[in-house]
C-alpha cells in the first residue's frame, strides 16, 4: 500500500508563450511543477519553493508572479510568458542581448527570474533608474554575479529598447 495521496487530473487550457495549450495536470500541482513536468517548458527553475528567491519568476496576465506560489489551475484561460517566449522571430529579446553582452549570468539558476522581473520593470518603466532597478529586482536573488552586471543589462536594454521602439 502506498503513503501517496491520490490526486484528480485537471485539463488545463491557458495562452502560453502566444500559443493555446491544453494540458493536464494534478489538481495540486503548482505552475512551477506544470510548466516544468507537464508541458516540458524548463527555463522557470526552481529555488526556494517558497517565493523567496524569485527564480520561476513568469508573467501571468502581464504581471510578475512566482509560479512556484500560484496553483497550475490559476492560470486557466489566462495569458502567461516565460523566458522561452522573450525571444522572438527577429532574435533575442533586448534584455537576453544586453545579459549576454554584460555578462549578467554565470550559473543560470537565477537568470530566467531576473529577465522575467526585467521584461515586468521595464513594461511598467520604460526608463528606469539604477535605483529602479535595484529595487524592483530585490525580489530576486543570485548567488553567483552580484547584482552590479545584471542592473547595467537591465539599464542598457532599456537605453536600446527606448531607442528601437521595441
Amino acid at each position: 500500500m502506498s503513503n501517496r495521496v491520490k490526486t484528480d487530473r485537471i485539463v488545463i487550457t491557458a495562452k502560453i508563450n502566444g500559443d493555446e495549450r491544453t494540458f493536464l495536470a494534478d489538481e495540486r500541482d503548482s505552475l512551477l511543477e506544470a510548466l516544468r513536468e507537464r508541458i516540458g517548458l524548463t527555463g522557470a527553475k526552481e529555488g526556494c519553493n517558497n517565493g523567496n528567491c524569485g527564480a520561476c519568476a513568469v508573467l501571468l496576465n502581464g504581471v510578475l508572479v512566482n509560479s512556484c506560489c500560484v496553483m497550475a489551475a490559476e492560470i486557466e484561460g489566462a495569458e502567461l510568458t516565460t523566458v522561452e517566449g522573450l525571444a522572438g522571430p527577429e532574435g533575442l529579446h533586448p534584455l537576453q542581448q544586453a545579459f549576454l553582452e554584460e555578462a549578467a549570468l554565470q550559473c543560470g539558476i537565477c537568470t530566467p527570474g531576473f529577465l522575467m522581473a526585467s521584461k515586468a520593470l521595464l513594461d511598467e518603466n520604460p526608463h528606469p533608474t539604477e535605483h529602479d532597478a535595484r529595487f524592483w529586482l530585490a525580489g530576486n536573488l543570485c548567488r553567483c554575479t552580484g547584482y552590479d552586471k545584471i542592473i547595467r543589462a537591465v539599464l542598457k536594454a532599456a537605453d536600446q529598447m527606448g531607442s528601437n521602439g521595441r
